[in-house]
């Protein structure tokens, strides 16, 4: 099989964000994009990516979809969102992590993450490095929220980190961003990289898509 038709049968079965999956209708716009911080947060974890989906659907469910609305809501009103998506081991833990987070945001960027990207004035490093400064979001975080972000903030693409060319490497596809997305030919980069990071994760992926290619 050729690697455009490794890469096809991929993107047609796995070819969604996590945003996607989490419910977030990504723009650039401050909610949504405060959403992308809380799911980057809960998938760095170790844990289900799906529980880490499930966690942020809940916190939405339940009113907690803006920095202010997450700061308003109580520790317990928190970690009791968790539970109910299923993200029981990290929940007190996280749940203070996203209080303060919002508290962050809040104070120092007015509760909009528009503000770090014009700060970083397209240095993708720099972009990465402030991202880190909320609690919980650490390197792993950040990238999570820079794969899926680059569908609306297109200076950061392609943004196919370690994690990526991981998934690359097990499909057999090329091992470079600028390879990878000439072989995308023009299709949404942190759809690409989703699909690619679902199968760094899971071999049963790659074994699926390499019988239907």
């Amino acid at each position: 099989m050729s690697a455009r038709e490794t890469l096809d049968a991929l993107l047609e079965r796995h070819g969604r964000t996590y945003a996607d999956e989490a419910g977030i209708r990504l723009r650039d716009t401050p909610q949504p994009l405060y959403q992308l911080l809380v799911l980057s947060d809960l998938l760095s974890a170790r844990i289900r990516a799906s529980a880490a989906v499930a966690a942020a659907r809940a916190l939405y469910a339940n009113g907690m979809r803006t920095p202010q609305r997450m700061a308003d809501a109580t520790w317990q009103q928190r970690v009791d969102a968790l539970g109910e998506g299923g993200y029981r081991r990290y929940d007190e833990r996280t749940a203070t992590q996203l209080g303060d987070g919002a508290d962050l945001l809040l104070t120092a960027h007015g509760g909009d993450l528009r503000r770090l990207r014009r700060d970083a004035d397209g240095d993708t490093d720099a972009l990465r490095t402030m991202l880190q400064r909320f609690p919980g979001v650490g390197p792993t975080g950040a990238d999570i929220f820079l794969r899926e972000v680059q569908t609306v903030w297109p200076e950061t693409a392609p943004y196919l980190d370690a994690k990526a060319l991981q998934g690359a490497e097990r499909l057999g596809l090329p091992g470079s961003p600028a390879g990878l997305t000439r072989l995308a030919e023009g299709r949404d980069p942190a759809v690409l990289a989703a699909a690619l990071v679902r199968t760094a994760l899971d071999k049963d992926v790659a074994d699926a898509v390499r019988t239907a290619a």
